[in-house]
């Protein structure tokens, strides 16, 4: 399997496995990333947010939007799962963590606020940056 380069191919690969193997456990899941949910996937009962790693999320903290959050504490249906190991591209080798109930509501209430801005880097402007440093 050739190794994926890019995020989104990274997250897109890790949606197809958590939608599988939610259809393989018997519920109807929806990718609903492009919608106004504050999750991915909407597997009911379930509402799963899916944070995909292309190495090893063992140790880092685990980012949430303020809809995230908010969507997540104190609901007994919301789920994060942890998609490790998902930029070499096999699914095989792919390692789930799921988290919910009281365990994934006791790292919410250790949650620490942190503000900041995203600003958008389009490919067309990625490709007229200049490269190096140049004086």
């Amino acid at each position: 399997m050739p190794e994926l380069r890019s995020n989104r191919a990274v997250e897109d690969a890790a949606i197809e496995y958590v939608v599988a193997l939610e259809r393989a456990h018997g519920r109807q899941p929806r990718d609903v990333r492009f919608t106004r949910s504050p999750v991915d996937i909407e597997s009911p009962p379930r509402l799963i947010e899916v944070k995909a790693v292309g190495a090893s999320a063992r140790g880092y903290e685990l980012p949430f939007e303020v809809t995230q959050y908010k969507a997540a504490l104190g609901n007994p249906d919301f789920y994060l799962y942890v998609v490790d190991n998902v930029r070499q591209g096999d699914p095989g080798q792919f390692q789930l963590r799921v988290l919910g109930g009281d365990r994934l509501q006791g790292m919410l209430a250790r949650a620490k606020e942190f503000r900041a801005y995203t600003v958008p880097w389009p490919s067309a402007d990625y490709d007229r940056a200049p490269v190096g440093l140049r004086d």
